[in-house]
């Protein structure tokens, strides 16, 4: 066989591979052949839909990034984003939980089992958003003030918050509806629901920040109204192809009758889900107070900036990681545990080299990727340096992510719950505090807190993946 042969076989299996990705193979067995293959197949879909979640909150701050008051309007912005981290973890916590089950089912060969179950998911969903959406709704406002935003940056911003928490319901549907595609297989509807979605928000929020001849300039609530009918858009795409019966799962109206014995034990999964990616948030929310109350409106501005683009760069890894869940939930279930450790190691060196590369150019080019998104001096300068600091740890966020994600997908969603307490509220948070307030480095301190925490959230997960509990739980 001559080179050429060999590059033109080896291009045509790439080519081959990436199509699969993108359009969603179900019929590739991801209990059984390549764990290289199976990692790419999920991995694609997922680190392009995961890069669509991050890209929403980006878009909103291009375009209010350059509004007058803009300063206002990008803490509006950040802290909203930081209350709804809240959201995100129930979201993130139901999806982890119908993920783990989907999958459990789906590698035992019973789609019946996994359709119902990610009916039942969707029941709770709907439960806990409707409390919610009213709350954020009511205080808006003071949630804002509660966050560290002066009374002008929360009273011209408050309407923004107002419409984004009041939609909680259509955030936690795109993540959840996506956790059950996952968990089946098809990562590819997951990512074309996110691609829509965001492209409906970048048409959208021009024309509604801006105004478009007889349609009004929204403003900072414009950037709102765009997100919730992007996204509301990108769910109405996953309902029609939940009951479109060209997927594994094949869903019936039945299966929305509440059955308490499978909602039981999808709670049993996802609280400590839930309550790990809480822990989480309230401590994100506890670090934007801090860095609002020693910083400054330009300070929590700079830092709201720098986050954004960090989670940028972090989803689409977190997306990678999400393919350790699904295999290691579908092989676990199919009885295969030495290749779901395989999988772990495969996706964790993936992993691994996208966030160094991404930590090279965050280092190296952070400053004009920060001077795109504002045009305040004083909040570059802020957001450059929290950017350039919170990126040393990025290899160790890539390797902690995996882990959390081997845990949660085996529903051995405790440990990774445990670890997080310690980590944020026990290590990070003190840690912040004491470098910001008594050693007066202000948000210069949070932002070294920042990495640190991760690195020791990261070898704890270490610890413990070795321990192999997570091998042994029953879903």
């Amino acid at each position: 066989m001559t080179e050429t042969t060999i590059k033109r076989s080896l291009f045509s299996k790439i080519f081959t591979t990436l199509t699969q990705a993108l359009k969603g193979d179900e019929s590739f067995d991801y209990t059984a052949g390549s764990i290289k293959k199976a990692v790419i197949l999920l991995a694609i879909p997922m680190v392009l839909e995961m890069m669509m979640e991050s890209v929403f909150a980006l878009v909103d701050l291009y375009f209010v990034g350059h509004l007058e008051h803009s300063s206002f309007a990008i803490q509006t912005v950040g802290l909203t984003e930081s209350v709804l981290t809240i959201i995100y973890s129930l979201a993130i916590g139901m999806s982890m939980a119908a993920t783990a089950v989907v999958a459990r089912r789906i590698g035992e060969k019973d789609p019946v089992a996994a359709a119902k179950a990610g009916m039942q998911s969707i029941i709770i969903a709907f439960a806990v958003n409707s409390v919610m959406s009213i709350f954020g709704v009511i205080y808006a406002k003071d949630i804002l003030m509660l966050m560290g935003a002066s009374a002008d940056a929360a009273e011209h911003g408050y309407r923004f918050t107002q419409i984004m928490i009041g939609s909680s319901l259509c955030i936690m549907l795109l993540f959840l509806i996506n956790g059950i595609f996952r968990g089946a297989g098809n990562a590819a509807i997951a990512m074309k629901s996110l691609w829509l979605a965001n492209i409906c928000n970048i048409i959208l929020c021009p024309i509604l920040i801006n105004g478009l001849g007889p349609i009004p300039a929204f403003g900072l609530t414009g950037a709102a109204l765009a997100t919730t009918l992007g996204r509301s858009i990108g769910v109405l795409y996953q309902v029609y192809h939940l009951f479109s019966g060209n997927n594994v799962l094949k869903i019936k109206i039945a299966y929305f009758a509440p059955d308490f014995n499978q909602i039981k034990a999808l709670v049993k999964i996802a609280a400590p889900g839930i309550l790990q990616f809480v822990i989480a948030s309230c401590s994100w929310i506890f670090l934007a107070q801090l860095v609002a109350t020693t910083g400054g409106d330009h300070g929590s501005a700079g830092y709201q900036t720098a986050l954004r683009i960090m989670m940028f760069f972090i989803l689409p890894a977190w997306g990678l990681s999400n393919a350790a869940a699904t295999l290691v939930g579908q092989n676990l279930g199919a009885k295969q545990i030495e290749r779901a450790e395989k999988s772990v190691f495969t996706t964790a060196k993936y992993n691994v080299i996208f966030m160094a590369t991404i930590m090279v150019i965050t280092l190296c080019f952070g400053k004009y990727i920060i001077s795109f998104f504002t045009n305040d001096e004083m909040v570059r300068t802020v957001a450059v340096e929290a950017l350039q600091i919170m990126s040393v740890g990025f290899i160790f966020y890539g390797i902690g992510m995996v882990l959390i994600n081997t845990f949660n997908g085996a529903g051995d969603t405790w440990t990774p719950t445990g670890i997080n307490f310690f980590g944020f509220w026990l290590f990070q948070i003190p840690l912040a505090y004491v470098l910001a307030k008594h050693f007066n480095m202000g948000p210069t301190g949070v932002f070294i807190a920042i990495p640190v925490a991760e690195t020791a959230i990261t070898l704890a997960g270490i610890f413990f993946y070795k321990r192999g509990k997570w091998k042994r739980i029953q879903v």
